[in-house]
């Protein structure tokens, strides 16, 4: 049983910030690198950061580089998503997974930016 569950996300203002979580489950998250991806209406799922296995390494889309931070607390078998200054272009529904892996995919969470 692997399972992905991503919460945090709602409504905000262009500006505002938002922290998103992905609970792990089935598997242990610590031995692998994870990601955020996220998916538009009408647009193709695309990488917003990734990190690596102990945390020490990180890497941000062009899109969001300065604005989010990605964070894992592998005690917790969770990853984080701190995101600032959000822009109306960030809204999506934001998920969680492992790259060089993939399990399934759990609901996402949607994060709305907007005035």
């Amino acid at each position: 049983q692997v399972q992905l569950v991503e919460s945090g996300g709602g409504l905000v203002q262009p500006g505002g910030s938002l922290r998103l979580s992905c609970a792990a489950s089935g598997f242990t998250l610590s031995i692998y690198v994870m990601s955020w991806y996220r998916q538009a209406p009408g647009k193709e799922r695309e990488l917003v950061a990734s990190i690596g296995s102990a945390g020490g390494s990180t890497n941000y889309a062009d899109s969001v580089t300065g604005r989010f931070t990605i964070s894992r607390d592998n005690a917790k078998n969770t990853i984080y998503l701190q995101m600032n200054s959000l822009k109306p272009e960030d809204t999506a529904v934001y998920y969680c997974n492992a790259p060089h892996f993939f399990f399934s995919w759990g609901q996402g969470t949607q994060v709305t930016v907007s005035s």
